[in-house]
């Protein structure tokens, strides 16, 4: 029969059993890239005890050696210096510190999001004939819109990719700033508008896994979630097939500007086709198309803006290469003026 000492020990007991349900995605994915980022964080948390670890148990050590009851240990007032001890105090955490750095470097290079894959995992290398997957992906408010160029579609909180195929997300937001993260794919990175993000990374294994915006971006957030699919090959093929026989039609830009507008918990959407201009458009904020682009504006500002400085600039420039080369004199007069259409 249970005593009353055992069931002392029961609280004890209560945070393993709560841990014991949960899916430490970060430290088991399924990806490549955070896989890496996983052993990184071990190496790293491990270097870090090596210091940690010791000075803990000293503390305790000091704390019980030289107590005031303990009329065993030496004291000694006049002691103030130790080389050995000196040695040991810097030089121990100087080398970790070395070691740090080094491993920093390293990984900030290798597992750059930018960086474009050298490898599957680490048995393999991508192989040179291996096209990446590209995938467009916009934050909107409170959701997320993956667009798949070369397919031509468009799905709303569902994503899908083959295994083992690289994959190109091309990152950016509607409004506010938010974070794209799959913890079992790779690392998180921020989504921002009117800017583009760039994150490479590839699935290892099939399966179903959570993806959502780690930063805060108002009311819905918490709903801001998502499937992403591991698939293979056959069943990529499968899915897409699945998505461009969605009924919710064509996304066109004016199908975009009423899927923008702030909503909560959406369900997962389907569009069968998608403007090819529209990633363009979000990205440099012009959907409406009564609005100027942001690369036209910063062309424009590159002549130096708008008015007679800018027309200026644009007349005097000096042609173009074909011009260049025939050593035509400048031009003295404005040839052509960008409209917002083109």
């Amino acid at each position: 029969m249970p005593t009353l000492k055992s069931f002392r020990r029961w609280p004890l007991l209560l945070p393993l059993a709560l841990l014991a349900g949960c899916n430490t995605v970060l430290m088991n994915p399924s990806g490549d890239i955070a896989n890496q980022q996983g052993r990184l964080i071990v190496v790293s948390t491990v270097l870090m005890l090596i210091i940690i670890i010791p000075v803990i148990a000293l503390t305790l050590f000091f704390a019980w050696r030289y107590r005031q009851s303990n009329k065993e240990a030496d004291y000694s007032p006049d002691w103030d210096h130790s080389t050995q001890l000196e040695l040991a105090i810097w030089a121990a955490p100087l080398l970790i510190i070395i070691a740090l750095g080094a491993i920093t470097w390293i990984s900030t290079h290798t597992l750059d999001p930018y960086r474009p894959l050298s490898r599957l995992d680490a048995e393999r290398p991508v192989p040179a004939e291996a096209k990446p997957l590209v995938v467009e992906v916009v934050a909107l408010d409170w959701k997320w819109l993956f667009i798949y160029p070369e397919q031509g579609f468009a799905t709303v909180n569902e994503m899908a990719a083959p295994v083992d195929r690289p994959i190109t997300f091309k990152i950016t937001a509607s409004s506010v700033m938010n974070s794209f993260f799959i913890p079992a794919l790779a690392g998180q990175i921020y989504a921002m508008p009117g800017m583009e993000t760039k994150l490479h990374a590839v699935i290892n294994k099939p399966g179903e896994f959570e993806g959502f915006s780690a930063n805060y971006s108002g009311a819905g957030f918490s709903g801001m979630r998502f499937k992403f699919h591991g698939l293979s090959n056959g069943d990529f093929d499968q899915w897409v097939q699945k998505v461009k026989a969605g009924k919710d039609g064509e996304l066109t830009r004016e199908q975009y500007r009423k899927l923008e507008v702030p909503s909560e918990r959406e369900p997962v959407r389907h569009y069968a086709a998608v403007a090819p201009d529209l990633y363009d458009a979000i990205l440099n904020l012009c959907v409406d198309r009564n609005k100027m682009c942001m690369k036209e504006m910063m062309a424009i500002d590159a002549d130096g803006g708008l008015g007679k400085p800018g027309a200026f600039n644009i007349a005097t420039r000096q042609a173009w290469q074909a011009d260049t080369l025939t050593n035509s004199p400048k031009r003295k007069y404005v040839t052509a003026m960008c409209t917002t259409e083109e």
